[in-house]
């Protein structure tokens, strides 16, 4: 191998400059007439005449997935099994103990909102923290010894009240 033998490799190598005349011929390197060889004559990726794009053809991915965060239901039994009396519940303890399954959406944001369902019955007194609670969990768990502090709940229903004077 000698120095004349060596070329520069393809992907340095400078494109064709077309339509710029000079020694190119009649035509400038463009063919013949057509909306390739006018100036500013370029086609969009995926334009296929007059048929439909291969875009169009294609199926499409029916339905839709809402952005909000669905609630985390557990219910009374579940507390009843895993708790001892006096323990606090909130979503990070239920998610230390496990009972959590958290999805993409409430890992990313780092929010789970749980609600805490009357189904079971509960004879440990629970400190009960950051869940939404229904009527019928709420009365058990009072009855039981325990406490329930709502803070999202009560955002909730202001919310609620703000869209039905509205």
């Amino acid at each position: 191998m000698e120095l004349k033998d060596l070329k520069k490799p393809s992907w340095h190598k400078k494109s064709k400059r077309i339509g710029r005349g000079g020694k190119r011929g009649t035509y400038s390197g463009k063919g013949n007439k057509g909306q390739k060889a006018r100036s500013g004559g370029n086609i969009a990726p995926g334009f296929e005449g007059q048929d439909t794009t291969l875009v169009s053809r294609s199926p499409k991915i029916r339905g839709f997935s809402s952005p909000k965060l669905k609630n985390i239901v557990i219910s009374l039994d579940v507390l009843e099994k895993n708790f001892v009396s006096g323990d606090s519940v909130s979503p990070k303890t239920l998610i230390e103990k496990k009972l959590l399954k958290l999805n993409k959406k409430s890992r990313s944001k780092k929010k789970a909102v749980v609600k805490i369902l009357g189904e079971g019955e509960i004879t440990k007194s629970l400190k009960i923290e950051e869940c939404l609670v229904s009527g019928t969990a709420q009365e058990a768990i009072v009855k039981a010894g325990g406490t329930v502090t709502q803070k999202k709940a009560k955002v909730q229903k202001e919310r609620a009240s703000k869209k039905v004077e509205k």
